[in-house]
């Protein structure tokens, strides 16, 4: 006995020792298996490492647990910065005998702990979830090698999770959170059924910008009929569940290739009145349960047809509602006699098949009734046959719906009737009043309440036509703690409107954001107005200003405003404003942008046209000053959640359109990145997407700027440059360290100790991130080297070892003139001359963006002073007799690599003065190549612009033919009916007209 325990003791042991090392003796396959998968199968970045890869054989025994944590999906291309899903945990449960034997690892089961996974469609039908790669090998049904992997999963599950889906196509949207999901069900068989549990706390809806269910708790237990051969799957037990709403779905899903037919019927298993009343918006709170109802509801509709590409199924739902009633427990007035019966049906998924009838929609606020009906068929045009009538009593509203913290007073009679056709060129025929009388707003924010609150509006069309709308606010008044403003407003037409309106009065931003607050943002000032204007649009566009009535006066005081796109906030301490019918007069403003102060004043003009006209620029002159200005304040990253689409003009500032503004800008510091920029003087002037700099000048780094030079946004997509730059003693070392150009195009500026003056002038194209592209950029210049030290410079010391000239590890250069020239992005500086000690030297060569040096070098020095290596090379070149006959010699040297790591070498040697010609002849080799490259890519982009322009012109000339010849074959038809119509008319058999009836003579007769 005690050998058998022994025994069992010794047995077990080797099996934890087994289940131990299988998951280190298996690791590597199993990741390698991952990554080749992930490479062959997924077109997206799958980011994890590989120390969060872990294998258990106790977690999901007999299973080999792989998990894998802080796991994240990434798209490519236009979802580049778009995060499709981020896993902290997860799992898959594989199969053990498949890791120990087999070739194929066989999934089992997926787990998922807190997934964020968001799911994007652009308005192009491209989703971020295809990621799949395709497969480019026809199968073959007894390929079994596809694949190192085997997905047989059993059962699957998900965590409090978080689904984002948003289709910009539709423009449709959902959002669930805290979602737990459970799943079984065998893919390894081809027929099985399929079940999964799913719940949310917070579920939300929308569609164009509208939230038709707004956090709601979805609660769903599905069991489906999968047949994988077929594609076919089957609604079989179901019961959803979202808020009090319960409804099923039956029928089938069959996905036979890339379409999908839908054959899907759902319906609500209960019918109480309140279950319908659960999902309306605003509904749904902690109150609900406390909810009295009554009445009866039916709520069915279906989905069928093809979905593929633009096409979509057929789809309808009706719901009736029947002596519906709700009543809050702790208010006195319910709302009663509701009675709904409508239904939206579209037969073939063409959304101008659209029907949407509401017959009948009644309900009773308290003693206040509303009704409507209303008869929508197709999107565009839209056929509109509906009326809307209804009188409340505030009061009486707020004593059936709860309005938290708001109390409201007044009596609002809506009377609207249209009927007709919506589309860009009609309307339907509409007259809708509507009359606010008494109103009266409180906030418990806000002690003061908006009193005396009278509007009356009516929106009159009679004909149809668009231009015979007239829109009229008859009148507007109210009283915001004592502080009247009054207005009223007529607009005649749509297209082309004609306009009459005034506003008078004191608008205290403060107190009216406290009554109506505004999310994600915070206002707070008072605005002192006196404001008219009349006349028409096409005078607008015209410029006509004759024609147009305009004036008033603005006053703004203490105006903040703060929200989350502008953390940084603005605040204008004062300023007033002066209308006229051509401009608006700008006097003493003065404030802060952020922690900046600004003072401005000047005019607005064309300030009606660039408001109410399409296309119309707003002119303008400013004087703008500051004391001290800090750009880096506005120069912050946005935060949150990924975007979607990436354009590649994206972090591209781009300059507005449709405006004509000159910026005269006096400003005593300015603080960029860095730098700070001290008396900055000049004008800015912004026209047609060109922000143009005018003599703009300033001093950093112990320097003075003068600049001038153009950035231009015409095409967002390669935003253009083009700088004059006049800099006077600047330090080499300091302009190295503050531009990234001069890092880029010149570095070995930060090896030199001086100052230098330059005068250049350089054109490109800017990156997305504001950013020179450096391989786009020309330019030409002079550079004037005040004073530099030359000393601990790699290559002046190499071209000193090589050559045994001490005096050359260390020298200064002082008033040297230089030309250079920057050719696609490499600066080539032209060849110059200078002295150290008896030595003459000439320079010249080029540099490129990635570092590499291509210089020429022409030494002449006394022969006495070149060593005796170098010695016997140069004799070797040039003659024993003829150097030793020679006083100087002159070495060439070709000077390669990169500042960091040169390499020197002698390139040959002479005894004639003019050697250094060779240098010249070398950099006018590679200004020559150089501008070929660069000519030949100037042709090219002409050519493309050519092609391109000539190929409109070919399709505007076809489409002018073949719009010529149906005007043609129209003109003949029409001369050929005419015709035919005439000799119709002149082989008709003419008739007589029919004699007049004589009447009859009523006084030959009379009562007998």
């Amino acid at each position: 006995m005690k050998k058998v325990v022994i025994g069992f003791f010794v047995f077990l042991a080797v099996l934890l020792a087994v289940a131990a090392l299988v998951p280190v003796l298996f690791k590597d396959k199993i990741k390698q298996t991952l990554d080749k998968e992930i490479a062959k199968n997924i077109n997206a970045n799958v980011l994890y490492q590989t120390d969060d890869v872990s294998l258990s054989l106790f977690r999901d025994f007999p299973d080999v647990s792989l998990g894998v944590e802080n796991l994240a999906i990434v798209g490519i291309d236009s979802f580049a910065t778009d995060t499709l899903a981020q896993v902290p945990s997860f799992r898959m449960g594989l199969d053990l005998m498949s890791v120990i034997a087999g070739d194929e690892l066989e999934i089992n089961s997926v787990t998922m702990d807190e997934p964020k996974i968001r799911l994007i469609v652009l308005k192009s039908g491209k989703a971020n979830w295809d990621i799949m790669k395709p497969d480019t090998a026809a199968p073959t049904p007894t390929d079994t090698t596809a694949s190192d992997f085997a997905i047989a999963i059993k059962k699957w599950e998900v965590t409090n999770g978080t689904l984002f889906y948003d289709d910009l196509s539709i423009p449709f949207g959902m959002a669930a959170y805290n979602v737990n999901h459970t799943g079984s069900g065998d893919f390894a068989k081809d027929v099985f059924d399929m079940k999964s549990q799913t719940t949310s706390d917070r579920f939300t809806m929308t569609y164009d910008g509208v939230n038709y269910i707004e956090n709601g708790k979805l609660d769903a237990d599905v069991t489906m009929a999968m047949d994988l051969a077929k594609s076919l799957y089957t609604f079989k037990d179901n019961n959803i569940r979202l808020n009090e709403l319960p409804f099923q779905f039956a029928g089938t899903i069959l996905m036979p290739d890339e379409a999908m037919d839908f054959d899907l019927t759902f319906k609500a298993t209960e019918t109480d009145f309140k279950n319908v009343l659960s999902v309306v918006p605003g509904m749904y709170t902690e109150q609900f349960k406390d909810i009295k109802t009554e009445g009866k509801l039916s709520f069915d509709g279906y989905f069928k047809g093809r979905m593929i590409d633009t096409l979509m199924p057929g789809f309808g739902t009706e719901l009736k509602i029947i002596n519906g009633f709700f009543k809050y427990p702790d208010l006195p007035q319910a709302a009663r006699n509701i009675n709904v019966d409508m239904r939206i049906d579209n037969k073939d998924g063409n959304p101008n098949n659209t029907i949407v009838n509401v017959r009948q929609l009644h309900l009773d606020l308290g003693k206040n009734p509303v009704d409507a009906k209303m008869l929508v068929e197709g999107l565009e045009p839209m056929k509109v046959d509906g009326n809307v009538k209804a009188s409340i009593d505030l009061t009486e509203m707020t004593k059936v719906f709860p309005i938290e913290g708001m109390t409201l007073r007044g009596l609002l009679k809506v009377d609207a009737d249209a009927k007709g056709v919506y589309s860009k060129t009609s309307m339907p025929v509409i007259d809708a009043d509507m009359r606010l009388t008494n109103g009266y707003v409180k906030s418990k924010d806000f002690p003061a309440p908006i009193e005396n609150l009278n509007m009356v509006t009516n929106i009159l069309n009679k004909t149809g036509n668009t231009d015979d709308t007239r829109i009229n606010v008859e009148r507007f008044n109210m009283t915001l703690d004592g502080e009247p403003l009054s207005g009223r407003a007529l607009i005649a037409g749509i297209d082309k409107p004609a306009f009459d309106f005034d506003i008078k009065g004191i608008l205290d931003l403060t107190k009216l954001t406290k009554i109506f607050p505004q999310e994600g943002m915070t206002v707070s000032g008072r605005i002192n107005a006196n404001v008219a204007a009349k006349g028409k649009l096409s005078d607008v566009e015209a410029e006509k200003y004759n024609n147009i009535s305009a004036n008033g006066t603005m006053a703004i005081s203490n105006l903040n405003f703060v929200s989350t796109d502008l953390p940084q906030g603005i605040k204008i301490s004062k300023a007033n404003a002066v209308f006229n019918n051509e401009r608006i007069e700008l006097k003493d403003m003065s404030g802060y942008l952020g922690k900046s102060d600004i003072q401005a004043n000047g005019s607005i003009s064309n300030y009606l046209g660039y408001a109410l006209a399409d296309n119309q620029s707003l002119r303008g002159n400013f004087n703008l000053s500051s004391n001290n200005f800090n750009v880096n304040e506005w120069m912050v990253e946005e935060t949150g959640e990924p975007v979607a689409a990436t354009p590649e003009a994206e972090g591209v500032v781009e300059v507005p359109a449709n405006l004509d503004i000159t910026l005269n800008v006096n400003a005593k510091q300015v603080l960029y990145d860095n730098l700070k920029l001290n008396n900055i003087n000049g004008r800015v002037l912004v026209k047609d997407k060109v922000a143009k700099l005018d003599k703009v000048t300033f001093n950093t780094l112990g320097a003075t700027f003068a600049t001038s030079g153009t950035y231009n946004t015409t095409d967002i997509s390669k935003p253009l440059f083009d700088m004059n730059l006049d800099i006077q003693n600047l330090n080499f070392r300091q302009a190295f360290n503050a531009f990234n150009t001069i890092k880029a195009i010149a570095p070995i500026a930060g090896l030199l100790d001086g100052t230098f003056n330059t005068k250049f002038n350089f054109a490109g194209e800017m990156a997305p991130d504001m950013t020179p592209v450096f391989k786009t950029m020309d330019g030409e210049g002079i550079i004037k080297v005040l004073k530099a030290a030359v000393r601990d410079v790699k290559i002046v010391q190499q071209i000193s070892t090589l050559t045994h000239l001490e005096q050359l590890k260390n020298f200064v250069v002082e008033n040297k003139m230089i030309d250079a020239q920057i050719i696609d992005g490499s600066l080539v500086i032209k060849p110059f001359d200078m002295k150290i000690g008896d030595m003459q030297m000439t320079v010249g060569g080029s540099n490129n963006v990635n570092g590499q040096i291509d210089y020429v070098t022409a030494l002449n020095v006394p022969t006495g002073k070149v060593g005796q290596e170098l010695n016997s090379r140069l004799a070797g070149i040039v003659g024993g007799n003829q150097l030793k006959a020679a006083e100087r010699v002159t070495l060439n040297l070709k000077i390669g690599g990169t500042l960091a790591d040169p390499r020197v070498s002698l390139a040959g040697g002479s005894v004639k003065e003019q050697a250094a010609n060779l240098v010249k002849e070398a950099v006018q080799s590679k200004l020559n190549d150089a501008k070929l490259k660069l000519d030949q890519r100037k042709q090219l982009a002409e050519d493309s612009i050519r092609n391109e322009l000539n190929r409109r012109k070919l399709e505007a000339e076809q489409k002018a033919r073949l719009e010529l010849e149906k005007k043609r074959k129209e003109a003949e038809l029409n001369i050929k009916k005419q015709a035919t119509d005439k000799i119709n008319d002149f082989l008709k058999p003419k008739t007589k007209p029919a004699p007049k009836p004589t009447p009859t003579d009523t006084t030959k007769t009379g009562a007998k």
